[in-house]
C-alpha cells in the first residue's frame, strides 16, 4: 500500500466524527440564529358573524315564582268497601273504565243473606197473626191490654228485623255512587270480602286538584278563589287553577301548610297521583334576565357566549328562577355585557 492510499485511509474515521459533531450542534441550534423569547398574539374565540342576533344585558325588576311540589288527586274520590262478609260473585268493571251513577259494579254472594230474608219475612207474617189475634181477644174482654201491648211490640220487632234483612241484601249489590272513573281494583271473582275493606275506588276526572305543602312564609301570597299556573309531568305543560282551600294546621315537622288547587283547564285528562308544581310568586328584586336560548350546558357547566370585539367568548354563569322563556343569570354575566342569542355551538369558541 502506498502512502497515499495510508492518508485516504486515515482521514476517513476523522471525516466522519466531523460530520457528526456538526449535525449535533446544528440540532441544538448552536450554528444557527437565536429568537429571544416573547409572547404571540392569539385572538380568543370565535368570530361572529355581522348578522348574528345579539342581547344586551341590562338589570330589571324581577318578580320570581317559587315552585312547591305537590300531587294530583281528584276532590271526588269514593271508596267502595264490604258491608258484609261474603264471597264475591261477579265483578262487572276493571280499573280505568268509565261508569255512570247507579251503575252495578259488582256483586256477592247473597244466598245467606236471602235465607236471613225469609227467615225474617216468615217472624213478620207470625208476629202479624199475633198481633191482630190479640186484638181480636181484647175487643171481646177476652184478653188484657198487657198481652196486646206484647203481642203489638212482637210484631213491630218483626217488622224492623226483616227490614234489616232486606237492607243487608241491598249491601250484596255495590253501585256506582257518582259518574267517574274507576280505579284500584282490589278484588276478583272467589275472593272474600270482608267488613270495611275496600274493593273499588271510583273518582270524578273533572274534578281534579294539586295538593301541595307550601311553606308558611310563602302562605300568605295565596289567597282563595286566586288563579295560579300549575305545571304537571303528565300531561306535560302549565295548566291554569285556582286556590280553593287552605287547610288551617300548620305540619310541625315541614313548616308547611296543605294548600289546594283546583284545576280548570284540562282536568279529565289528568290522572291521580301525578308529580306537579305550585308556582307561588315571591317578593320582586332587581336581576339580570337573559332569553333561555342563550344559555347552553357543556357537562355540568351552564354557559353564554359573550361578544368581545367581533367574537364570541364563552363564559360560565349560574342560573336562577325562571320567568316564561327567560331565565335569571345570578352571576357571570354584568349590565351591559353583550351576548349571542343563538350560540356558537363549538369546542374552539374558547
Amino acid at each position: 500500500m502506498n502512502v497515499k492510499d495510508k492518508v485516504k485511509k486515515a482521514w476517513r474515521p476523522l471525516v466522519g466524527v466531523g460530520v457528526t459533531v456538526v449535525l449535533i450542534l446544528w440540532s441544538a441550534g448552536v450554528l444557527r440564529e437565536k429568537v429571544p423569547p416573547g409572547t404571540v398574539a392569539v385572538d380568543v374565540g370565535m368570530p361572529v358573524a355581522p348578522d348574528a342576533a345579539r342581547y344586551r344585558v341590562a338589570v330589571e325588576a324581577f318578580a320570581p315564582r317559587l315552585d312547591v311540589v305537590g300531587t294530583v288527586a281528584s276532590s271526588e274520590m269514593v271508596h267502595l268497601g264490604a258491608r258484609l262478609g261474603a264471597y264475591v260473585k261477579n265483578v262487572s268493571v276493571s280499573a280505568g273504565q268509565h261508569v255512570k251513577q247507579g251503575d252495578v259494579l259488582l256483586t256477592l254472594d247473597d244466598r245467606e243473606i236471602q235465607e236471613q230474608v225469609l227467615a225474617a219475612e216468615a217472624q213478620l207474617q207470625q208476629a202479624e197473626s199475633e198481633y191482630k189475634r190479640a186484638q181480636q181477644l181484647f175487643d171481646k174482654q177476652a184478653a188484657t191490654d198487657q198481652a196486646l201491648t206484647a203481642a203489638e211490640a212482637a210484631f213491630h220487632s218483626a217488622q224492623a228485623h226483616a227490614e234489616r234483612a232486606r237492607v243487608m241484601r241491598t249491601y250484596a249489590v255495590i253501585t256506582a255512587p257518582i259518574d267517574g272513573i274507576v280505579t284500584d281494583r282490589r278484588v276478583e271473582v272467589g275472593d272474600l270480602a270482608n267488613p270495611g275493606q275496600v274493593l273499588l275506588s271510583v273518582y270524578d276526572p273533572d274534578r281534579m286538584r294539586l295538593e301541595a305543602p307550601v311553606p308558611v312564609r310563602l302562605v300568605e301570597k295565596l289567597a282563595l278563589d286566586q288563579s295560579v299556573t300549575v305545571e304537571l309531568d303528565r300531561p306535560g305543560g302549565s295548566f291554569t287553577g285556582r286556590v280553593a282551600q287552605i287547610v288551617s294546621e300548620i305540619d310541625p315537622a315541614s313548616r308547611t301548610q296543605l294548600v289546594k288547587v283546583r284545576i280548570e283547564s284540562g282536568a279529565a285528562r289528568i290522572l291521580p297521583g301525578t308529580f306537579g308544581r305550585l308556582w307561588v310568586p315571591d317578593e320582586p328584586r332587581d336581576a339580570i334576565l337573559v332569553p333561555g336560548s342563550a344559555i347552553y350546558r357543556v357537562g355540568q357547566l351552564e354557559m353564554v357566549q359573550v361578544v368581545r370585539d367581533g367574537r364570541a367568548i364563552r363564559r360560565a354563569v349560574q342560573t336562577g328562577a325562571r320567568l316564561e322563556d327567560r331565565i335569571e343569570v345570578v352571576s357571570g354575566l354584568a349590565a351591559g355585557d353583550e351576548i349571542l342569542l343563538q350560540p356558537v355551538q363549538t369546542s374552539t369558541a374558547r
